[in-house]
């Protein structure tokens, strides 16, 4: 018995917290109901949620402090909340986030830090519409990366970015997953009360072995303890007291140890540095943090001194190579609260720190490996090789130890170097001369016994050929470089790389083997899209693309006009779609004085029908892409909203405006709706608020587009009171109408009218039918049947004649009301029952449809309005009750969606090519809306790029939005941002004609100001005649528009400047003419 009392070197480590200047301070943090730590920590960096909706992630360096900006540049990856993060143990600044949006995201964050905010990550795994639960990295294997969603366990290889393992036998939700430190077996939690052995090499099932764990069905977690032959729960019992279990894999259904700690509702995160057998257990929401040590032998748990401080919010510990090793500092365990990152520092009492404390020290796992995921899953097994952390052994001293900050060189063992193998991408077109002549000049050897490991962590390897061969080839790559060598260039280079612009060009040297700018997965994207040209493609495109296609040609600069001749003369024509600006596009046709820009009839015609890029898999591009949304002044808002009404059914938007005033259902009896004029805003006065007056409760109601005065309401007996406002607006309640049309005998769904016939009505009822009517006559004309379920939705599409339903019986149907009852087409829609919107895309040949999945998510789904068997794609956005409602905008073919309750108004293109879903800037609003509504086009504001507008409603107020394009010149007018628009805010035939099928296209209208010019007027270049070269006219001839800029300038500064026309010598004594004829 007398082990029992034997004393430990790490009995007495005390937690020490620094002052509050030592902690990062005035972060925004939530309460997230995930699975994860919510905080992670590698040698070099920190990364926590952000914000109360933990969709971004921020990132700081390991040592920071202070105050922090809300402004700080972030990880914005996620359009949901990140559930776990993980640093790579092998690469300090390879980040991988996983989030409720079923999305992993692998990010390369800077030596640096974050100096902007990052959108775009370098690799994306998806788990295939099911949210992720946890994300991390194989503890022996560089590159080999596990997630967790639902009841799959997925690995991916980093290298090749390809899914090679996934199993989903568990029953339920898997909670928590961790790997055995010589990463043979991997351990997991689940919601089925049961801990699992998971070997994912195994033949057969990969579940070795089973037990039940903790009795309760909320959150548990498990860990691996260390190379031991045991693991470590956390978890609460039957009677929802926090548990902690250590189980031994050889007797796997008997527990060792079952501590019961106290009735607390936040799950314990444990945190196990294996070298020391310290084990912290942080609770979520708890104010206290446990220090505990592990033994192999009765009593198993050893508490240690006890933590009391700030509310946690996550835990993480910091890797052993950070640590302060001369101070003592066995282990940090970073705190995450609502407001601070608090390093908290587990010191071990020595009477003297001047000297290295070998004892508590021992030998840590490195952060070098041999071994790539797929010699492992192959079989293979290698242990990491350790390291001293005693600084007299340690090429740096006592400084931590800080590995490569992003992935290793890539290499290969054979001497075929070529782009696509070794980069795992698809080949650029008109690369293979370049690539192959860099492959055959580096002379690449690689040793034999490593076998083929294109992947991110053994370095490139080489040799000479010769010993006397020069040091130099052709191409200008040193052949023989040292380990050392190669890896400063590499280091010393990383930065440039990273600063690189997406839109630079790049000679073939970025393709070379010892390029910098190949040490990222961005990089390789960025030359294989410079690289790449657009494919012809034969199926026709809509307008809306081609439209945009001259934002995304890059003009060819001087130096390139004679090669892009050549190209041209043997039929290949090289065409970068890339994004550029307007202000770079003007001066490229300035250095060039035209010349080469006239394009040949060929040419012409290919850019006019050019098609989707070879890098499609990377992204579109859109002009549309960094859209901004910027909410009105609050002079602007009408404040003091009262009694809302919440009770709405989800078929109606709840909130109508137009050019003049806005309806807002009231609470209460009596159905009563308030108008507001938008040209009164400002703040409402205390009291009765004027209102419709109804009599029944609304279930929709909407504005007429060609009457701003006239407000149609449905009510549920049946009834649609169409209200005539007067001028200057209400005064008073009243609930007599100008007019009644008693449609249906039984509730009525929504109404909708005809975008281009005036006095047409739609009605859907509970009855399951549909009907037009004349409102002139208040006459009944045609009624469509068909539906077997409640009816979502009905759009009609741009041209008036066709209209598209979705219903709750999981179908969406197209009708021809005045020639058929029954749907012209049929196909499945959305399979979710809550609710869905539907809208028609690209002038009627695409229907665009929101709604849920079997598991409540809520997607974004764009099918052939000619076939409608199945959608050509799904967009899966997060879980949330609230019906996205779509708004369209066809200029721009921007769609915009958002729901009741959100915050975030989510933007996308459609586009009529893959991925037909393009996700642009989403814009994030500082407080959540109640309804959303948009402009006629005819109200944005072309002088400030303004391509949308819109009306906010919040729960108090109600505010306008805009949508712009950031544009350099915006005193000109963006004609490739705003198209010939059609006239939706005026009849175009009425309902008579349109009754009788005299169908007409709605006229279009140019946005253009008077007095305005515009872009494309000052972007083209006259075509010079062919003459003799004038020496006088190399430096090229300046536009009209470029001299008179130059004179206003000119008198400008000659108005701050003194200006004098007389000369120094004229105050001089000249010489006496007589002298001069001497």
């Amino acid at each position: 018995m007398a082990w029992r009392f034997k004393a430990s070197k790490y009995k007495n480590a005390a937690p020490i917290v620094p002052k509050a200047e030592a902690c990062v301070r005035e972060i925004c943090v939530g309460s997230y109901q995930t699975y994860g730590n919510n905080i992670a920590a590698s040698g070099a960096f920190m990364a926590f949620n952000w914000e109360h909706t933990g969709s971004s992630v921020a990132v700081l360096p390991l040592d920071d402090c202070g105050r922090k900006s809300k402004t700080m540049p972030l990880l914005h990856g996620h359009t949901d909340t990140v559930t776990d993060l993980k640093f790579s143990p092998f690469h300090d600044g390879l980040l991988a986030t996983a989030s409720q949006d079923c999305l992993v995201k692998i990010w390369h964050i800077p030596e640096k830090g974050l100096e902007q905010s990052l959108s775009d990550p370098e690799a994306i795994f998806s788990h295939k519409q099911r949210r992720v639960e946890t994300v991390g990295f194989h503890p022996t294997a560089d590159g080999l990366m596990y997630s967790t969603a639902a009841g799959c366990v997925a690995l991916f290889d980093l290298s090749t970015q390809k899914e090679i393992f996934s199993n989903n036998e568990h029953p339920e939700v898997i909670q928590s997953a961790s790997w055995r430190e010589d990463g043979s077996v991997l351990a997991t939690s689940c919601k089925d009360k049961c801990v699992r052995i998971f070997d994912p090499r195994a033949a057969g099932s990969p579940i070795q072995l089973t037990a039940e764990s903790h009795q309760s069905i909320k959150d548990s977690r498990v860990v691996w303890l260390g190379n031991q032959q045991r693991i470590l729960t956390t978890g609460f019992d039957a009677a929802r007291l926090r548990q902690v279990i250590i189980r031994d894999v050889r007797n796997f259904n008997t527990p060792e140890k079952t501590l019961e700690l106290d009735c607390s509702t936040g799950i314990l995160m444990p945190l196990f540095d294996p070298d020391t057998n310290m084990l912290f257990l942080a609770g979520k929401g708890d104010t206290t943090i446990n220090y505990l040590e592990i033994t192999d032998k009765d009593p198993y748990l050893i508490e240690g001194l006890r933590h009391t401080g700030e509310q946690t919010k996550g835990a993480c510990l910091v890797p052993k190579r950070a640590l302060k090793v001369m101070e003592a500092e066995v282990n940090r365990v970073l705190q995450l609260t609502s407001n601070m990152v608090i390093p908290i520092m587990y010191q071990v009492p020595r009477k003297t720190y001047r000297d290295f404390h070998a004892d508590l020290y021992p030998e840590t796992t490195g952060y070098k490996t041999e071994l790539v995921a797929g010699e492992w899953l192959d079989g293979s097994n290698q242990a990491v090789p350790k390291m001293s952390l005693d600084p007299a052994k340690r090429e740096h001293g006592d400084e931590p130890i800080i590995p490569r900050l992003g992935p290793k060189p890539f290499s290969s063992t054979t001497g075929d170097v070529s782009f696509d193998k070794v980069f795992a991408v698809p080949l650029a077109p008109g690369s293979h001369e370049n690539i192959s002549n860099v492959g055959q000049d580096s002379a690449v050897e690689m040793t034999p016994a490593q076998g083929a490991k294109p992947d991110l962590i053994v370095e490139i390897e080489i040799k000479k050929k010769h010993e006397r061969e020069p040091a130099v080839a052709g191409n200008g790559v040193q052949k023989s470089l040292t380990t050392s060598e190669r890896r400063k260039i590499f280091e010393q280079n990383s930065e440039s790389s990273e600063n690189s612009t997406e839109g630079e060009d790049r000679t073939d040297a970025d393709l070379r083997r010892f390029s910098s700018s190949r040490s990222s997965f961005a990089e390789r994207r960025r030359i294989y899209e410079n690289r790449s040209k657009s494919q012809v493609d034969e199926k026709p495109q809509s307008p809306v693309p081609l439209r945009r296609e001259h934002s995304k040609v890059e003009p060819l600069k001087p130096s390139q006009q004679q090669q892009a001749q050549q190209q041209q003369q043997g039929n290949v024509i090289d065409t970068k779609r890339i994004s550029v600006p307007e202000g770079k596009l003007m001066e490229e046709h300035r250095r060039g004085n035209g010349a080469g820009l006239k394009k040949s009839a060929t040419e012409t015609a290919f850019s006019a029908a050019s098609t989707k890029r070879t890098s499609t898999v990377f992204g579109k591009v859109s002009k549309f892409r960094h859209l901004k949304g910027t909410p009105g002044h609050k002079s602007t808002h009408i404040e003091n909203l009262r009694n809302l009404s919440r009770q709405i059914p989800g078929e109606c938007n709840g909130f109508h405006a137009n050019q003049e005033r806005v309806a807002v259902p009231l609470s209460g009896p009596g159905g009563k709706i308030a108008i507001f004029e938008l040209s009164r805003p400002g703040r409402l006065p205390d009291g009765v608020i004027p209102s419709l007056v109804n009599g029944s409760n609304i279930m929709d109601f909407q504005w007429d587009p060609f009457d701003a005065q006239r407000l149609a309401v449905a009510c549920d007996d049946g009834i649609v009171k169409l209200w005539h406002i007067e001028a200057g607006g209400l005064s008073e309640p009243t609930n007599t109408p100008a007019g009644e049309l008693t449609a249906h005998l039984d509730k009525i769904y929504f109404i909708r009218f005809h975008p281009l016939a005036a006095d047409v009505l739609l009605t859907a009822s509970y009855d399951m039918t549909i009907k037009l009517w004349d409102l002139r006559t208040m006459s009944e004309k045609c009624s469509l049947s068909g539906h077997t379920d409640q009816i979502f939705d009905f759009a009609w599409s741009p041209c008036g004649r066709l209209g598209a339903t979705v219903c709750k019986d999981g179908k969406i149907r197209v009708y021809n009301p005045r020639k058929s009852e029954t749907p012209i087409r049929e196909g499945n829609g959305p399979v979710g029952t809550r609710g869905a919107r539907i809208t028609w895309a690209l002038e009627g040949h695409y229907i665009v449809c929101t709604g849920f999945d079997k598991v409540s998510e809520r997607q974004i789904s764009v099918y052939n309005a000619q076939k409608l068997s199945a959608p050509l794609n799904t967009a899966s956005l997060d879980v949330s009750p609230s019906i996205l409602i779509p708004f369209y905008d066809e200029d721009s073919s921007t769609l915009f969606v958002t729901g009741k309750g959100d915050s975030t108004i989510y933007c996308y293109e459609i586009t009529d090519e893959e991925p037909y879903i393009c996700p642009l800037s989403h814009h994030r609003c500082t407080s959540l809306h109640q309804g959303l509504s948009f402009l006629t086009k005819n109200h944005c504001d072309v002088a400030s790029v303004e391509f949308s507008k819109a009306y906010r409603l919040t729960n108090t107020t109600i505010e306008p939005l805009s949508f712009t394009v950031p544009r350099i010149k915006s005193e000109l007018f963006q004609d490739d941002l705003f198209p010939p628009t059609r006239i939706t805010w005026s009849a175009t035939l009425s309902a008579e004609d349109w009754f009788a099928s005299n169908d007409k296209a709605a006229p279009k209208v140019s946005l253009k100001p008077e007095g305005m010019e515009t872009l494309s007027s000052i972007q083209q270049v006259p075509a010079q005649p062919i003459k003799k070269p004038d020496h006088a006219q190399f430096g090229g001839q300046k536009s009209e528009y470029e001299i008179n800029k130059q004179q206003e300038i000119q008198k400008s500064v000659s108005a701050r400047m003194e200006f004098t026309t007389k000369l120094e010598q004229d105050d001089m004594e000249g010489v006496d003419e007589n002298e001069w004829q001497e």
